[in-house]
């Protein structure tokens, strides 16, 4: 399997074959070779024959539709509660977006690196707190308490253009148009490493000076920086998308899902904040 952008993939089981049916075939053979005369079988195999073994189901493309379907469900369901109590009540916000932020944070690095990715609790639990996260920042962005614009109708626009992105970059992995090979996942690898250090250089550089390098202040280098993150992020899907059906070809158990479905979120998330930061800088002007 290819190394992909996002971590939760790197631990998924890979396969899981060969164990579900062992031992079946030879009890078959037995019971058929002694009901056709071979008397060399022991009795035992006529008074006891060992039932053949139905294999076990490996992972579907149902499945992955289904979880994280199911994940994102749970993920709207939450940021809609919390956008309707920010609503009512503003000072809620701040406390729900650092709160539900490092919560999903501390969950999926316990997925990661504590290899529970396909626990559908751990799973379920990110939902609901990355969906606490979104909520609230999303009222932020958009409430003029806060010093954003644009309202619901901004919101629509970026969920409109998260789902929009997810699609055509699905349909560019399913025709084969960009190929996800070794030296296109480690220049895309490169870039989200090269991003992550910009970001956190700026953040730095914030505490001493007015707006850091300006990546985030809404002038033109904010935007064209939040443009390349989100075509990175776009390109990330083609690599999350190749980790799952290398996933399925390797007839991973169906729980695979659930880490697939983490997957996918991370990414759907990082995708919506990012979208969401870009359309409030036009609203601000």
């Amino acid at each position: 399997m290819r190394a992909t952008s996002n971590p939760v993939f790197k631990n998924l089981p890979k396969q899981e074959t060969g164990y579900a049916s062992f031992g079946s075939a030879a009890a078959g053979a037995g019971q058929l070779g002694y009901q056709y005369g071979n008397q060399q079988q022991p009795p035992q195999y006529q008074q006891q024959p060992y039932p053949p073994q139905a294999p076990a189901r490996s992972l579907t493309i149902d499945d992955v539709v289904t979880k994280t379907g199911i994940t994102l469900g749970v993920l709207a369901l939450s940021a809609l509660v919390t956008y309707i109590l920010t609503s009512a009540n503003t000072a809620l916000a701040p406390m729900f977006v650092i709160g539900g932020g490092i919560i999903g944070l501390v969950l999926v690095l316990v997925a990661t690196f504590g290899r529970k990715m396909d626990n559908p609790a751990i799973v379920l639990a990110y939902a609901v707190a990355e969906g606490v996260f979104v909520g609230a920042l999303s009222f932020m962005f958009t409430d003029i308490t806060f010093g954003g614009a644009g309202g619901a109708g901004m919101i629509g626009q970026a969920v409109l253009g998260t789902f929009g992105v997810f699609a055509g970059m699905l349909v560019v992995y399913k025709t084969g148009a960009i190929r996800v090979t070794p030296r296109f996942t480690r220049m895309l690898i490169g870039a989200m490493i090269g991003i992550l250090v910009l970001i956190v250089g700026n953040l730095v550089a914030s505490f001493f000076t007015d707006g850091g390098f300006g990546l985030r202040d809404g002038g033109p280098i904010a935007i064209i920086f939040s443009l390349v993150v989100i075509a990175i992020a776009a390109f990330s899907f083609l690599l999350d998308f190749d980790a799952a059906d290398q996933l399925i070809r390797a007839q991973a158990p169906p729980k695979a899902a659930w880490g697939v479905a983490l997957g996918l979120t991370v990414t759907l998330v990082w995708l919506y904040v990012e979208i969401l930061r870009l359309l409030s800088y036009f609203q601000s002007d």
